[in-house]
């Protein structure tokens, strides 16, 4: 099996510092990615997870905290939906800067959540040379407000209680920002241990998440390649909106449909995350060095 050299890293986005982790295989081509990941989560979680088994297939990956949460800095708990989108440019940036990288041959990887900003980021950053989501939630405003009155009651009550707190998952079905049992058998369990996460979360971070919208960069990716890998059952991330994103999409794209009977299941259960992986390096494979405007030379 071929070695990974792991590097802590910081940078900064927008003044504030962000942790991550560099892993960077022997085979490496100088291909590499950048992942975001689901509601809340830590690099020691989902992200972390695609970040080691990418590098195993030989692509240079970069694993981090966003704004808010884990080891970086900034206002605790508060989802920041362009902020988030910051801390991926100036990811993307660190990766540019770094010898071991092809600077034309960078890709963004998302999972849960972070499949919106992956599309979000690839659509607005032409250093982005090809996205990846995984179980991915490309958010709709106009698909939430399908009820538009209880869609802005729900919006108003999250103004007025903007900057309280409340569990990110809770058991027996509590008050939670991700409610029911399956969040919590993944975030209340050993599944996801990490001492950097922490269980609360902002009232305004569910403002941002329901009026982000993912969907709507589909128009922009006529040049970016697109992946998506999904669930055909899932009870938190639309199947609906991952087809639609798919259809959306002008260029180049593919969708592949695994048999997980649960959102987590992408999360760290096999054969799931096997299957994603593996249509993950192919695509980024094929399209990273397709796209790549000078010859690097394959490792082996």
């Amino acid at each position: 099996m071929d070695t990974i050299r792991t590097e802590e890293v910081t940078f900064a986005s927008d003044g504030l510092e962000l942790a991550g982790t560099l892993r960077v295989p022997d085979a490496a081509d100088g291909s590499a990615v950048v992942l975001t990941g689901p509601f809340t989560g830590v690099q020691e979680q989902v992200t972390g997870l695609y970040a080691d088994r990418l590098a195993r297939q030989g692509l240079i990956t970069l694993a981090f905290d966003h704004r808010g949460f884990g080891r970086s800095a900034g206002r605790r708990g508060h989802e920041d939906t362009q902020g988030k989108l910051a801390d991926l440019r100036s990811a993307v940036g660190l990766l540019q800067e770094r010898p071991e990288v092809a600077a034309d041959r960078i890709g963004v990887v998302g999972i849960c959540l972070g499949g919106g900003y992956a599309v979000s980021a690839a659509a607005t950053d032409p250093r982005l040379r090809a996205v990846a989501g995984i179980a991915g939630a490309y958010n709709s405003p106009a698909w939430f407000a399908a009820d538009p009155s209880g869609y802005r009651a729900a919006l108003r009550g999250f103004l007025d209680s903007y900057d309280d707190f409340l569990p990110a998952v809770a058991p027996d079905h509590g008050e939670a920002a991700m409610g029911g049992d399956e969040p919590w058998d993944y975030y209340g369990t050993s599944r996801s241990a990490a001492k950097s996460w922490e269980n609360r979360v902002t009232r305004g971070s569910l403002h941002s998440l329901m009026t982000f919208d993912a969907l709507g960069r589909a128009a922009l990716l006529a040049e970016t390649p697109l992946l998506i890998v999904h669930g055909r059952q899932d009870d938190y991330c639309s199947p609906e909106l991952a087809a639609r994103m798919h259809a959306e999409t002008p260029g180049d794209k593919e969708i592949v449909w695994l048999d997980a009977q649960k959102h987590i299941d992408l999360y760290d259960a096999e054969p799931y995350v096997t299957q994603a992986v593996e249509a993950t390096t192919v695509f980024l494979r094929r399209t990273l060095r397709a796209g790549a405007a000078t010859a690097v030379p394959a490792a082996g």
